[in-house]
């Protein structure tokens, strides 16, 4: 099993280029479905969940075509996908291939607009919380579905189709939002989304499919109205830069010192973030190529923060905040609202000498004056590389076991690093 290998104590200096966003790719991909037309996207990440969403998708019957593999192809810019989906040969999405991605279970709400049927498996469990399916077959039965759970399936109809129709949350939901815009871009009428997510890859999703032919308006905010269509058509689109990747490298040139152009990337994506990063004293500028993060060496200013749906901080970069924090000259806050396991890095920072304690939804961060390398294992996407993050400063060897976690959410990330003058190399084996 491939591991990380990292000799800490060196600024970063050069240039991130930053790559699409998953948490957009991923809905982006199963919009395929929406349509027997060609939907063709651009700038779509290299990560093991697109690799695995190609395949679900492809049992289905899209036809997959990949550019940006062969030598010679930019090796920075994202690759393009051409999907076709045609034909829908299969409505049913196995728990052998459900379980190991979330976001797959969200082909239920296509495939059952285009079709009138399917059959997906749940999901399973989730290494940061319950993560339950109920808001999106809420969203279901909303437009008419019919729904029925049997031997770990979710069976849905709709013999005679969707309709529009009004859907309230009562809790702010991502995932359960982009079922929403996808199911409803296919229903008759008109859907409003009341208490939607107002993350920019709902907007980025949104855009795609208003390219397709759907009527969407106030992506982007709590409301959100979708005019369904009979069909939509192909459409070409270039997924979004990746805040989370941004928000990440950022914080590893504010734990190391140095001066990196992280190129690409887009401040209205992540103010929140942004600003809480300098107030940690790391300076960050907004150029013509993307954002330019630097930190001269000053010691890093402790920072209370609480996460919160967007605009706020992200709970995606917690972990990684919450490594920088741990060697800030102070004492630091960190409140997690969002998923309620969202802990279980605490215990491998700590083997890198970092000073947490938990206090039910809050870490409390004693900065140390360093950290010192060992072995340790990732848990989850974002907390992996929080590790690798305490790892670039730390002094000595660290080694990140489980690195199948950052391959689903970062590309090349042991690259893009090195290029900057950090000591990391993948070891296999």
């Amino acid at each position: 099993m491939d591991r990380i290998r990292i000799h800490g104590g060196r600024a970063l200096n050069g240039t991130i280029p930053i790559s699409g966003a998953k948490n957009a790719a991923l809905p982006l991909m199963i919009a395929s479905l929406l349509t027997e037309e060609k939907l063709i996207l651009d700038n779509v990440p290299r990560l093991a969940d697109v690799g695995l969403l190609q395949y679900i998708l492809g049992n289905h019957g899209v036809d997959i075509m990949v550019s940006g593999k062969r030598a010679g192809d930019e090796e920075n810019a994202g690759q393009t996908l051409e999907l076709s989906a045609k034909n829908i040969v299969d409505t049913t999405a196995p728990y052998h291939l459900v379980s190991k991605m979330r976001a797959s279970f969200w082909v239920i709400g296509p495939l059952l607009a285009r079709t009138g049927e399917a059959k997906v498996s749940l999901p399973g469990g989730c290494a940061i919380g319950t993560r339950p399916v109920d808001f999106h077959l809420d969203v279901l039965r909303s437009l008419g579905g019919e729904i029925e759970i049997s031997e770990g399936y979710v069976i849905a109809k709709a013999k005679k189709g969707l309709r529009g129709a009004k859907i309230s949350f009562p809790k702010v939901s991502v995932g359960a939002t982009h079922a929403a815009l996808l199911t409803a871009s296919l229903a008759k009428g008109e859907a409003v989304i009341e208490n939607a997510a107002r993350e920019p890859e709902i907007k980025d999703v949104a855009d795609c499919l208003t390219a397709m032919g759907a009527k969407v308006e106030g992506a982007g905010t709590s409301t959100i109205r979708i005019q369904g269509r009979d069909k939509l058509n192909g459409a070409r689109h270039a997924v979004l830069p990746d805040r989370i990747e941004t928000g990440t490298y950022a914080m590893a040139v504010a734990m190391t010192g140095g001066d990196v152009m992280l190129a690409g990337a887009r401040e209205e994506l992540l103010v929140a973030a942004l600003d809480t990063l300098r107030g940690t004293g790391t300076k960050v500028t907004v150029t013509n190529e993307g954002l330019r993060v630097s930190r001269n060496g000053a010691g890093i200013v402790p920072v209370d923060v609480t996460t919160e749906p967007f605009p706020g901080f992200p709970t995606d970069l917690q972990a990684q905040f919450m490594a920088l924090m741990s060697r800030a000259k102070g004492t630091s806050r960190i409140r997690e609202t969002i998923f309620e396991n969202r802990f279980m890095h605490v215990q491998e920072l700590a083997r890198l000498g970092a000073n947490i304690s938990l206090d039910g939804e809050t870490a409390i961060v004693q900065g140390v004056e360093k950290l010192k390398g060992a072995p340790v294992m990732a848990t989850d996407l974002r907390a992996s590389v929080s590790l690798v993050i305490g790892g670039l400063a730390a002094e000595g060897e660290t080694t990140v076991h489980r690195v199948y976690h950052l391959d689903r959410g970062f590309e090349r990330l042991e690259q893009k690093l090195a290029r900057c003058g950090a000591s990391i190399e993948r070891v296999s084996g």
